[in-house]
């Protein structure tokens, strides 16, 4: 490229919780643009448009901004190469799959959804079958005049090796033969991630792509268009995934991947920073506790270290403990604690719900705890459900679960409307159904009224909960999980759609 300033992105999706790990590569990005004087672009990828929604974007936003993450360039801010949102930039992406059309680097696919599913059937391990790609160019362009529905497809090569280059891991190869016919332009016209990422780094000057190393596995499409358009590409660096402990990838399964649960939980942002910040870098000293300005000072990004980055809560809980006792004066710990939980407005719902039950104002504390904890203590034997085995239990409550991860607003009437749906469902009385909820959330099978109760908590800490709750009833392993989810998938069909 012909900038020499360094131009670094974090592109998140916004269609649901933000992450820890749009957190990780945010950080990772912004500081090595502050460490080169450089810029750091916030892109929004809203491209699919089913589960794109605004309140999760400004929720990506918002958790940034919380953690102390600042960008130059943005939908919020502006800036010279916008607009930033990518479905806000459709006509270029459509106008740069037209130049791969008529260079031959890319072809429309007419196959019908019947046909590609047929071929899956008769083929689960194999990729599309590459069955327009030989069609005529006037026969492709004679088809898509009429209006017959299609995709653009790139043209990838049948045989021969990609090498690519990853600044930390030098040359990776992969063969062509491994690598599908990429979608580039769905048939409503919207890109996938891959064309609309390589056009959008491109006119956006990006001069490095530091991302996640799921996406190492894309890097030789990314450069067949590189090449395709070409250009010159940007230079690669792929982060070590984080993972559970057990070293598998980091999921909501296993642990809270949101950050508003750490938020909501009472972790601190700089604790939270410093300690992603930590998961593939080291201060020089080999100190565990840093700030952000101290970690720009000394950041390379030579020095991130490959492996599997283990996110261990019980590491982040010392960690947010030692910045309570040592960066905070009693005084100041009043404000946090303020800032956090004992804000007016939430001061004020929490009272009205729990004014009903009050007989002296002692009362507030047994009845309001699990407003104030990241996690309560479940007996088992109080996690019942009428008539119903724990197996039952354990599958409603994770129907529960994906339903609200569904729901844009985490209001009252949004999460009454839920349970019922979910009663119906499950063919259950509603008073019977929220029962063992009561204990999931509150640790006691009576407490302030549930509905108002879970949207005071939020979303994140109420699924946290939940999923705590199916922890201490044995668990669903991942064979279970999987009839959960087609059991799932077969009641609530209608309200997934």
């Amino acid at each position: 490229m012909s900038n020499p300033q360094v131009r670094v992105r974090v592109a998140p999706s916004p269609t649901g919780d933000p992450h820890v790990g749009t957190a990780y590569q945010a950080l990772f990005n912004h500081a090595f643009a502050r460490s080169r004087g450089g810029s750091f672009i916030l892109r929004i990828e809203d491209t699919d448009q089913v589960r794109s929604s605004p309140e999760s974007e400004a929720a990506i936003l918002d958790s940034l901004r919380w953690l102390g993450l600042t960008w130059d360039e943005g939908p919020d801010v502006g800036g010279p190469y916008g607009p930033y949102r990518q479905s806000e930039r459709v006509a270029t992406h459509r106008e740069h799959a037209l130049i791969l059309l008529r260079s031959g680097e890319a072809y429309r696919c007419f196959c019908t959804r019947e046909r590609l599913e047929e071929m899956r059937r008769l083929n689960p391990d194999g990729g599309y079958d590459r069955h327009c790609r030989t069609l005529a160019r006037d026969e492709s362009d004679r088809r898509a005049a009429a209006g017959e529905a299609h995709v653009v497809r790139l043209k990838v090569p049948t045989e021969g090796t990609c090498i690519m280059r990853d600044l930390l891991r030098g040359e990776v190869r992969k063969e062509w033969s491994e690598i599908d016919d990429q979608v580039l332009l769905k048939s409503d016209g919207f890109p996938t991630y891959h064309l609309a990422n390589v056009v959008d780094d491109w006119l956006m000057r990006i001069t490095h792509v530091i991302r996640g190393e799921e996406w190492l596995a894309s890097l030789p499409k990314h450069l067949l268009l590189y090449k395709a358009f070409s250009w010159d590409p940007p230079v690669f660096c792929h982060l070590p995934l984080l993972r559970n402990p057990d070293k598998s990838k980091l999921s909501k399964r296993k642990n809270p991947t949101s950050i508003n649960y750490y938020r909501r939980a009472g972790f601190l942002p700089e604790a939270l920073r410093n300690y992603l910040a930590m998961m593939s870098w080291s201060m020089p000293g080999d100190r565990d506790k840093f700030t952000l300005a101290e970690m720009i000072d000394k950041f390379q990004l030579e020095d991130i270290v490959l492996g599997g980055p283990v996110f261990d809560l019980t590491k982040l809980r010392w960690l947010n403990g030692r910045y309570l006792r040592e960066d905070r004066t009693p005084a100041a710990l009043v404000e946090e604690l303020k800032r956090w939980g004992l804000g007016d407005e939430r001061l004020r719902q929490i009272a009205a719900l729990s004014q009903p039950r009050l007989e002296t104002l002692a009362d507030w504390g047994y009845l309001t705890t699990f407003f104030f904890a990241d996690d309560v203590r479940l007996d088992s034997s109080e996690l019942t459900l009428k008539d119903r085995s724990t197996d039952e239990l354990m599958t409603i409550m994770q129907f529960a679960m994906w339903e609200m991860e569904k729901l844009r607003c985490f209001d009252t009437a949004e999460i009454k409307a839920l349970f019922e749906t979910l009663a119906e469902k499950t063919e259950l009385k509603l008073r019977d159904l929220t029962r063992p909820f009561y204990v999931a959330l509150s640790g006691s099978p009576s407490s302030t009224p549930l509905f108002d109760s879970m949207a005071i908590l939020g979303s994140d800490l109420v699924r946290r909960r939940l999923s705590r709750a199916i922890e201490t009833l044995g668990g669903l392993p991942a064979k279970k999980l999987k009839d959960v989810e087609r059991d799932y998938r077969a009641r609530f069909a209608a309200s997934a759609e």
